[in-house]
């Protein structure tokens, strides 16, 4: 009885360290796989700020307004000026549609004759 109760201590040992080996051996993996994440993430984040450095470079002012003297005769671009630009109250919005009703039984149903309470005010 005791040899087999050695026997199966042994066999869950060695299951218990393979198990172990294996869960290691993931972790690691693991960790490998997120550090070329993080490399990979920082690339282009650097990327990225290269790209806005570009940006901020060819967005200056000076050199948009020469590229517009440049090519006038082409594009025909003119300079913004705060006067180009109206209030809101100066735009025309089209009036709201009403539907017709399709039938005169469609008219009627949308009619309240019940009087409201500003009508008991009157003499």
């Amino acid at each position: 009885m005791r040899g087999l109760f050695y026997v199966l201590a042994a066999v869950a040992v060695i299951g218990l360290a393979f198990w172990a080996y294996r869960e290691t051996h993931q972790t690691q993996r693991a960790v490998a796989e997120l550090r070329q994440l993080q490399r990979e993430i920082s690339a282009l984040r650097e990327a990225i700020d290269v790209q806005r450095a570009e940006w901020a470079y060819l967005s200056r002012p000076d050199r948009l307004r020469e590229l517009v003297a440049i090519n006038f005769e082409r594009l025909q671009l003119m300079p913004v000026m705060p006067e180009q630009f109206g209030d809101v109250e100066q735009v025309a919005y089209p009036p709201p549609v009403i539907p017709a009703p399709a039938s005169p039984q469609e008219a009627i149903a949308g009619f309240d004759p019940a009087p409201s309470d500003d009508s008991e005010d009157l003499p």
